[in-house]
């Protein structure tokens, strides 16, 4: 019986997802690529969720893919199962967060970057190594990660399939903070704390406007939220009377 997993514990308004493998350095199986949209639905209408963090076990976030059956990951190309769990998780609705110790390689990388915000420990390492293995990283997958660094930093880290180091991933913006390995749990439980005490309208809008996923029709929907709940009214009351906001707002739900 295989120990490669995925597990998810709901804590307060934060859901955590852990990826397991522990004879592989927690590289992704296809069983476990197929878990993870379906795990991540189940989330997305969980209420009480109001964040996620993505984050490895024993030290180690991701160090790749189980590349399985190469004919069938070759005619695969874009479609592939990695694809679609990547394009899933970035698709989610509330703000993500990968927590990012050891190996961040491959697929890894693939899921760190699908995150809305990467917090990295000081041992992070971080790779593309398609280079090395004459395999053509996905295009969604490589126009994210350009997106992210920027064109030549993309190009550098997919010619050279070489590690970087977590400062280095910070000075070309593929981290968004670098944590003494000790305090990197701390630092992302206050991060989604703080996020859980923002306006979630404001929060959800951001996300889908900043990932470019609202037209102008949708926009000017979420400005007639703003309106209609009286997210903005209890905000600017909040910071006149010096107390914290109550802010209400949450999804329709569908139907």
């Amino acid at each position: 019986m295989s120990d490669a997993e995925l597990t998810v514990e709901v804590t307060g308004a934060v859901a955590t997802v852990l990826i397991s493998n522990p004879a592989r350095r927690n590289a992704m199986t296809p069983a476990m690529w197929r878990q993870l949209p379906t795990l991540l639905d189940r989330l997305e209408a969980d209420d009480r969720v109001r964040s996620l963090v993505l984050t490895g076990a024993g030290g180690t976030f991701c160090a790749g893919a189980d590349l399985g059956d190469l004919d069938e990951l070759l005619d695969a190309g874009d479609t592939s199962i990695a694809v679609a769990a990547e394009e899933r998780l970035a698709a989610f609705a509330r703000p993500t967060v990968a927590a990012i110790s050891g190996a961040c390689v491959g697929g890894g990388c693939q899921l760190a970057v699908a995150c809305d915000l990467r917090l990295a420990a000081a041992d992070a390492r971080f790779g593309v190594p398609p280079a090395r293995l004459g395999l053509v990283y996905p295009a969604p997958t490589t126009r994210r990660l350009a997106g992210l660094v920027g064109p030549s930093a993309a190009k550098h880290l997919l010619f050279t399939a070489e590690l970087i180091d977590a400062e280095r991933a910070l000075r070309i913006g593929l981290v968004d903070e670098v944590l003494p390995p000790d305090a990197l749990a701390a630092r992302v439980a206050a991060l989604t704390a703080t996020i859980a005490e923002r306006s979630r309208l404001t929060v959800t809008a951001a996300k889908e406007i900043v990932d470019g996923r609202a037209d102008p029709d949708r926009i000017a929907w979420w400005h007639g939220q703003v309106r209609a709940s009286g997210e903005a009214r209890e905000g600017v009351a909040a910071a006149s009377e010096r107390r914290p906001p109550r802010f209400r707002w949450a999804p329709p739900t569908a139907g």
